[in-house]
């Protein structure tokens, strides 16, 4: 069993040429700016403040590697889907992850996670399809489902079916409700 909550920060990195050193297998966190990638990462490690959460999307600019439990770093990428201010993400997450993804030979696997208020646009689906294209191991996570009701999860499920999204690499998350949290825990156990 993995302690989630023995987690160390490592270091930001501009690239992945700035990596931590060390042979731990990487779990790579992706989605939209403010979908909830930092409070995932805080509620899967049991933490308030591990990750800093922002009203303000676009905050993550860097890769953000944590150590957890000395068995694998989990790394946060920027988000993408936002332009503001002079800061293309789209540009700097494309920049960025084409070359994490060619020197990654430690990624073992890609969490893609979707508010679960919204449905897969054009970038998220392009993830997905790249992800299928060059054979990486991910799970969609869908984040929030706290802040949804019944009708639209339902809606929600017939958007992903659609899509054509395998059920068993989808997994419904709440940063409020910790049996979603450990089936979430589980699954990046066995992906390891």
């Amino acid at each position: 069993m993995i302690n989630f909550a023995n987690v160390t920060f490592i270091k930001s990195a501009p690239s992945i040429t700035d990596a931590p050193q060390g042979g731990y297998p990487e779990v790579l966190i992706v989605g939209k700016s403010n979908v909830g990638k930092s409070s995932l990462i805080n509620a899967l490690c049991s933490r308030k403040s591990l990750a800093f959460t922002s009203s303000k999307p676009g905050h993550t600019r860097l890769l953000n590697y944590y150590e957890v439990d000395k068995r694998f770093y989990l790394v946060d990428a920027p988000g993408y889907g936002y332009a503001k201010g002079g800061v293309n993400l789209d540009r700097l997450f494309g920049e960025m992850m084409d070359e994490y993804f060619q020197k990654a030979t430690r990624l073992k696997l890609v969490l893609i996670l979707l508010d679960s208020r919204r449905n897969l646009e054009e970038n998220d689906l392009e993830i997905l399809s790249f992800m299928k294209e060059y054979n990486y191991n991910y799970y969609l996570v869908i984040t929030k489902v706290d802040k949804v009701n019944q009708s639209e999860k339902a809606k929600l499920n017939t958007h992903l079916k659609e899509c054509k999204i395998d059920e068993s690499r989808i997994f419904y998350t709440s940063s409020l409700d910790k049996n979603t949290l450990t089936k979430l825990k589980s699954g990046i156990e066995k992906a390891l």
